[in-house]
């Protein structure tokens, strides 16, 4: 049993995945290592030994004798302690009536190295038509080969599958180990766990907030990104609720704790990973769906084989029935059957890596190719996450109107565009707020020469004023007059899309308004159309605003958009469409996209991303650009149309194999497969595997 500790705020931390071992209380991977060097390490000498009778050099250094008795005892550590838990494992599913892979891996690197054993010891009373010019023939590096190469593919694939606790400490942190908390006029910090619903605390500059609660005093812009993906900052004014774990940007607030510990959002969105994580279910992994039949049926025949010689077969019958026995599991010795689907996946795993598609769940890559549904975040996923200006349009001139005086409600003649977007800069040039930065960078985008500000103000929730060249210009958002569609605008339909609009007034009255909205990213309609293409419906899924979101979803011929939800929301939406017969992938980059990342199917999380996103999801993409996963999906059909394959290839050499080394071409041609050429064609079709998988490195994504 595992213990979880709590978390500082109450929520559980990360339970260790059920489907990953433990092997003497570590995990897999930790434990397999050592064992992979060892291995590794101890085959190279042996191959090189056994390669003797090719390599006079190695033949002329060595005596062969000396050589069998070196492979044996470099083999025996290999395959009884580096294959330990193999072995364990192969017992379980002979016990357990459950054949799997390790069944099929273990006896057939028990039968070359039982056979090799027994070669050793009693190889002069071999038949001569069995005996080379020193002995028989041995299989040594068969076994130490072969349980190198499973321990390699057991580490990958423990890797790939063994999901860590870290994006539930990700979550953690935002959580501040202690709050400010208010208590009859004085502050004292109190521990997290310690705080109550109904306390006042104080929340800085620059801090997170606590717990769940609404502001009691002061005023503020709140970055709730880390929450909800979203890029601007939410003014934040008395009343107005507070999450906790986001961050307090420009004022000081009193907040009134509300929910607290386990109640927080922060709390459930971290119990939503676990539950998501904890329920998927373990992947059937087709080799061992083949293996449910295969090895009892390679048994068997190897049975048959031994007893219809041992029957039948002519003098010496008990050597001829045992070693065609052997030749039997050797020649289904499972090296192809095993490499077929982890040497597909490391060399698609390879590819996609070049291609900026990062796999952590080789479970994920599978899925992947039969996927119908893409459910997608908007902000840093269609659109590029941070606002820019697509639009200013200054307000109508009065016709004959008089210079403006202090108090007149209308600019005497109508700014121009430029002017416009050069005051409303140099008043916000002083501003950290991302509107501010997107006005400025605007300006200078178009070359503008933005004048010094001085007597600058910012207004948290409010806006900015500033003196630009002896003018008072203010910079806020009330609500302007909406956009005409001819106005100066760098992005069409900026004025429909925008996030938001800034009016501008100088010298108290009203001069025009800036648009501002997180655009598109260019590479998406191609990557959205393509989608279509492979018959993958794509839906928006957005904490975003509606009207934002039904520009955005029409702008790309979106199949579907579901704007204003909240994380568990999110993760709803991935559950009913699962439940409705859907393959979902969810794509997001957001710690509100952490629940459906792991809810669904296939979860990617955009480059851009939160590292919570990126740890629950199955995979990554490095640009956060959507053709991303378009080139997955090309990714997942190539590597799962490589294993079906190397299957395929695997199965003709032992369908073909199988029955000449128990001896079906004997009565006929008086054929019989030597146990050493059963170890080639077991070589051969490995090489067939790697081969073919070895393609996966040159295909266009």
């Amino acid at each position: 049993m595992h213990a979880h500790p709590a978390a500082p705020d109450g929520a559980p931390a990360a339970a260790p995945d059920p489907r990953a071992p433990v092997y003497m209380g570590l995990p897999a991977e930790q434990f397999l290592r050592p064992r992979l060097w060892v291995a590794l390490a101890l085959s190279i000498p042996v191959v090189a030994l056994a390669m003797g009778g090719m390599a006079p050099a190695i033949a002329r250094a060595v005596d062969p004798h000396l050589s069998a008795w070196l492979q044996f005892a470099l083999t025996t550590p290999v395959f009884f302690w580096c294959g330990a838990p193999f072995l364990r494992r192969w017992w379980v599913s002979l016990r357990e009536r459950d054949p799997n892979m390790f069944t099929l891996t273990v006896t057939g690197t028990g039968a070359a190295y039982g056979y090799s054993v027994a070669a050793l010891l009693f190889g002069d009373r071999f038949p001569a038509s069995l005996r080379m010019e020193h002995g028989a023939p041995l299989y040594f590096e068969a076994a130490a080969v072969i349980t190198t190469i499973v321990l390699f593919g057991q580490i990958l694939e423990q890797r790939a599958h063994a999901r860590t606790d870290a994006a539930i400490r990700a979550l953690m942190r935002l959580a501040p180990p202690a709050a400010h908390r208010v208590r009859d006029g004085r502050e004292e910090d109190a521990p997290l766990d310690a705080v109550l619903p109904g306390d006042l605390l104080r929340v800085r500059p620059g801090e997170r907030v606590p717990v769940d609660g609404r502001v009691a005093e002061g005023g503020s812009d709140v970055d709730e990104s880390m929450l909800t993906g979203e890029p601007l900052p939410v003014a934040k004014a008395a009343g107005d609720a507070l999450t906790g774990g986001t961050l307090n940007t420009t004022g000081t607030l009193l907040l009134r704790a509300e929910r607290v510990g386990r109640d927080t959002l922060l709390a459930q969105i971290i119990r939503l990973v676990e539950t998501a994580r904890e329920s998927e279910a373990p992947i059937q992994r087709l080799a061992d769906r083949v293996a449910a039949w295969f090895v009892p049926a390679v048994a068997a025949i190897a049975v048959i084989t031994f007893g219809s010689w041992l029957w039948l077969g002519p003098e010496p019958r008990l050597v001829l029935a045992l070693v065609n026995a052997v030749a039997v599991l050797i020649i289904a010795c499972p090296c192809a059957l095993g490499l077929a689907t982890p040497v597909s996946l490391v060399t698609g795993i390879g590819r996609g890596a070049q291609a900026g598609v990062l796999v952590k769940n080789a479970e994920a890559l599978e899925r992947l190719a039969h996927a119908s549904a893409l459910l997608v975040d908007k902000t840093g996923t269609l659109t590029e996450g941070r606002p820019r200006v697509v639009g200013v349009e200054p307000a109508p001139a009065v016709a004959g109107a008089a210079a403006p005086g202090p108090g007149s409600a209308n600019p005497a003649r109508a700014l121009t565009a430029d002017a416009l977007l050069t005051l409303a800069a140099a008043a916000e040039s002083s501003s950290e707020h991302p509107l501010a930065r997107a006005i400025v960078d605007a300006a200078r985008a178009r070359r503008l020469e933005i004048p010094a500000a001085t007597d600058f103000l910012a207004e948290p929730g409010v806006g900015v004023t500033a003196r630009v060249a002896g003018r008072l210009v203010q910079v806020g958002r009330a609500a302007p007059p909406r956009l005409s569609p001819d106005a100066d605008s760098g992005h069409p339909g900026g004025a429909e899309a925008a996030l938001t609009a800034v009016g501008v007034a100088v010298d108290r009255a009203f001069a025009g308004a800036i648009a501002l909205a997180d655009p598109v990213k260019a590479t998406t309609p191609a990557a959205v159309a393509e989608l279509h293409r492979l018959g993958v419906r794509v839906i928006m899924v957005t904490g975003d605003r509606e009207s934002s979101a039904r520009a955005v979803a029409r702008q790309l011929g979106l199949d579907g958009v579901h704007a204003g939800v909240t994380p568990d929301r999110k993760q709803e939406l991935v559950r009913e469409l699962r439940a409705a017969g859907e393959r979902v992938i969810f794509a997001g980059d957001g710690i509100n996209d952490a629940p459906a990342l792991a809810a669904a199917d296939v979860g990617i999380a955009m480059g851009t991303g939160t590292d919570v996103a990126m740890h629950s999801a199955g995979m990554v993409l490095v640009k956060g650009d959507l053709r991303g996963i378009v080139k997955a999906h090309h990714l997942s059909r190539a590597v799962l149309r490589s294993i079906k394959q190397n299957l395929f290839l695997a199965f003709i050499y032992n369908g073909l194999g199988i029955p000449i080394a128990a001896g079906a071409l004997y009565p006929v041609f008086g054929w019989r497969l030597n146990p050493m050429l059963a170890g080639v064609a077991m070589s051969l079709s490995s090489i067939c595997v790697v081969t073919n998988a070895l393609r996966l490195r040159r295909i266009q994504l």
